[in-house]
């Protein structure tokens, strides 16, 4: 009997599918941003940290995916079942609200790279004529989707090259001008550095490692494709620890060419500036070329997934149900409309920020850790129960330590993230809970909330309103 198109894919072809999803825009900032963080060793530290608890995440989403496979509306529906319908919503907004930043991120990193070679016209990114750049490359994607284009496998296959190759070709050019006594120089801070705590320049770094890693939990999506479940499991191991390495490669090396103060000093994307220093003035322009590429591929993917994360809520009563409406393509039109009115919003907005690019980027990974803290509170709840573990009940303690490992490695990244970022997330969740959350309730003649929920929703009042005296006053600035 032959083999069902969705039962298709090897254990390599698994692994390649996993890289792809976990290698974004993120990884090209790497250098410039823990330089100016920290040395080596603190780079050494915060990368041992920060993979510790992305693994322990990417085994919870494991567990649930074969424990509970009858939920399959995506990383919210967990958030759901294990803390009721608020929470769920709260993880679904705040999923999609993440990815709409994310997809912000790509078009200042856009816009700052050709900044790198027209610096009057598109300066960091976040410049009249980079934001109308943008606007016009949004509304662009935005009806070549609404026509049904999707990402057909040579767009993904000339994406995957884009991005891998010249990480691979700025790896290679780090090793064969590796200077030790430069990387030594650097290790425990460098010189012309401020100084700072240990503790300070780990956390420092924790906000970027949660944005490399966005996509973890795209791991457990392929195991319905895989020709062996057990196939997901290595593919998962084997593309965390791919990914990882790269990422590392691309964060330490670069120390053993330059003096910190160089690196940290670099415009983004850093790589570019980083292999510029090495090699002259063609890796930054083949490093920028390989950008532009790999972004705007990886856009037209995340734009579906914004859509498809409203589309899937709405489907599920957790989202007002005009989001479920798809045009005659069956593309979520009324949902990808919502999207990208907020990402043109959310990007005309950075023309008033100090540093787009990296309060886009943090901002993107402080909106991803709600839904994965409530993803590692579940994963501690149905180990508990015992719900799904009849036929493996000797799992439970394994799943149980991954899941509470999870939960602290997330509960540490909001305080990394620091007040300022956890107000400002709660200042674009309180208009969500109160036009889409109320909306949604209505329809479906349902209660706002428990009495639990109802903390919850007033302890999110009070940090929106604390958040907007901040920016009001100018005691908290974007």
């Amino acid at each position: 009997m032959a083999n069902s198109p969705v039962s298709k894919l090897s254990l390599p072809s698994l692994t390649a599918m996993v890289v792809g999803s976990m290698v974004g825009a993120g990884i090209f900032n790497l250098p410039g941003r823990f330089a100016t963080a920290t040395g080596p060793f603190g780079a050494i530290i915060a990368w041992a940290i920060a993979g510790t608890g992305m693994y322990m995440l990417a085994r919870v989403f494991q567990a649930l995916a074969e424990k509970r496979p009858d939920i399959d509306s995506g990383v919210f529906a967990y958030a759901k079942a294990g803390f009721g319908d608020y929470m769920g919503f709260l993880s679904a907004f705040g999923y999609w609200l993440g990815s709409c930043l994310g997809n912000v991120f790509y078009w200042v990193l856009i816009g700052s790279t050709l900044g790198r070679f027209f610096p009057e016209i598109f300066g960091d990114g976040s410049s009249a004529t980079a934001i109308i750049v943008s606007l016009v490359g949004i509304w662009c994607f935005h009806f070549m989707i609404l026509r049904g284009v999707e990402q057909a496998t040579f767009i993904n296959t000339v994406v995957t090259v884009a991005k891998i190759v010249p990480l691979i070709v700025a790896i290679l050019a780090f090793i064969f001008f590796f200077n030790y006594s430069q990387f030594s120089e650097n290790f425990f801070g460098g010189v012309n550095m401020p100084e700072k705590t240990l503790l300070a320049q780990v956390r420092d770094t924790m906000l970027i490692t949660v944005f490399v890693f966005l996509g973890i939990e795209g791991a457990s999506v392929y195991s319905r494709f895989a020709k062996k479940r057990s196939d997901v499991g290595s593919a998962t191991i084997l593309g965390f620890v791919a990914v990882t390495g790269l990422m590392v490669a691309i964060t330490l090396l670069p120390y053993a060419t330059a003096p910190r103060a160089y690196i940290a000093g670099v415009a983004n994307p850093s790589l570019a500036g980083a292999l510029e220093l090495v090699v002259g003035h063609w890796g930054a322009v083949f490093i920028s070329i390989g950008v532009l590429v790999s972004v705007l591929g990886a856009y037209l993917a995340w734009s579906l997934i914004c859509a498809e994360v409203l589309f899937a809520a709405a489907k599920s009563q957790d989202m007002p149900k005009l989001f479920a409406a798809q045009n005659g393509n069956r593309v979520p039109a009324n949902a990808l409309w919502m999207t990208n009115i907020v990402v043109s919003l959310f990007v005309i907005s950075t023309y008033w920020s100090r540093d787009a690019f990296n309060f886009m980027l943090d901002m993107t990974s402080v909106t991803a850790l709600l839904p994965y803290l409530l993803v590692a509170g579940y994963g501690v709840l149905l180990a508990r129960s015992g719900v799904g573990y009849e036929t493996t009940p000797n799992e439970r303690g394994r799943d149980q330590i991954f899941a509470w490992i999870a939960l602290i490695y997330t509960l540490f990244m909001f305080v990394a993230a620091g007040l300022k970022y956890v107000l400002l997330v709660a200042v674009l969740f309180l208009p969500g809970t109160i036009i889409l959350y109320f909306w949604a309730r209505r329809e479906q003649k349902a209660r706002l909330f428990t009495s639990v929920e109802l903390i919850v929703f007033a302890v999110t009042v009070v940090a929106a309103l604390i958040g907007t005296y901040g920016l009001v006053t100018g005691i908290i600035t974007p």
